[in-house]
């Protein structure tokens, strides 16, 4: 397959995370809906031996839009180019991915609302018009080229779709939210994915971790690893319900799924504020906690689960929060 190019250091996915992905659309599982859009596209695309659309993935992390954006090149037949947001700061970063693209190949943003004002305005006449300018010189001397790039698609992954441009946003023919995945289908990857760890799991443990998941295969994925090396090093590397129990007790992960950290930030509201409303800045401190990592690593699935609610006077817990919370015993 085409070369893959990767520019995150060590947030890239590591070899680990490359062998549980599916590779290809068919394999996947969940996101039905999105699934059955994207075959029709791409189908449509081979037959008509054309570039595919551009395409948007937006949605909380780990719900599998890089997945899907390395499964559409293997699908298509294409060459695959990745890069992220942050990575490229200036025009000049974007120009090799754009003049290095062979026709029809899939050029993969993730974080897209972290490009550069600069850099995003770049894109635009790049994905309309398939040509870019370049500066060559400097000052008086400079002089501008007009290059005109091969045919390739763009696709873009964003948690935070908000925090776009209408400009950008609307160069996007196919955008696809991901939503948050059944306990069933999160069984059914982590089957899958055990077979790939050369572990057996039995069905009642793999539904057991998929209800602990949040949703999230990427948490499932974590869970499994962790079980894994808990029943290599504590028994005979087979997954039954009660290690899998055993190995997530000893992790602190209770039967929410929340760890340690997310009870923690419940109990202090309810010990310190009476239940709230308290202010995120209040909490953050009688935690010794940063407010941003509360905001966006703890209370995004305490407000999903009906645990935690926000009102204009703060942060608020739930009866159902404080009968988890009461009722937890490590």
């Amino acid at each position: 397959m085409g070369r893959e190019t990767v520019l995150r250091g060590d947030d890239g996915p590591n070899e680990e995370d490359r062998s549980l992905r599916p590779q290809s659309i068919s394999e996947m599982v969940g996101q039905l809906e999105v699934r059955e859009r994207l075959k029709v596209v791409v189908d449509a695309a081979v037959k008509r031996d054309e570039p595919l659309g551009h395409i948007l993935f937006d949605g909380p992390p780990g719900l599998g839009k890089t997945t899907f954006a390395t499964c559409i090149p293997k699908d298509l037949g294409v060459n695959f180019q990745l890069t992220s947001g942050p990575a490229l700061q200036a025009p000049k970063d974007l120009v090799p991915y754009l003049t290095n693209a062979d026709e029809r190949s899939i050029l993969f943003i993730d974080e897209i609302h972290r490009l550069p004002k600069a850099v995003e305005e770049y894109l635009y006449t790049a994905m309309e018009d398939f040509r870019i300018d370049i500066v060559l010189g400097e000052g008086t001397n400079a002089r501008t080229i007009n290059l005109q790039i091969k045919p390739f698609t763009l696709i873009g992954a964003t948690t935070r779709s908000g925090m776009l441009t209408a400009p950008l946003r609307d160069r996007f023919p196919l955008r696809e939210h991901l939503d948050f995945y059944t306990n069933e289908e999160l069984a059914e990857i982590i089957r899958r994915n055990a077979a790939k760890l050369d572990v057996t799991i039995e069905a009642d443990a793999s539904l057991e971790i998929s209800e602990r998941s949040r949703g999230t295969p990427r948490v499932a994925n974590n869970r499994l690893r962790w079980i894994r090396d808990y029943v290599t090093s504590k028994a005979d590397g087979h997954i039954t319900m009660k290690l899998a129990r055993d190995a997530m007790k000893m992790q602190e992960i209770d039967t929410l799924g929340l760890d340690n950290q997310d009870r923690k930030y419940l109990s202090t509201i309810i010990r310190v504020f009476g239940g709230g409303p308290a202010g995120l800045e209040a909490i953050a401190h009688t935690m010794n906690a940063a407010p941003e990592t509360l905001a966006d690593e703890v209370e995004p699935f305490l407000l999903r689960t009906e645990l935690l609610v926000r009102t204009p006077r703060g942060r608020m817990v739930t009866n159902k929060a404080l009968e988890h919370v009461r009722g937890y015993k490590k």
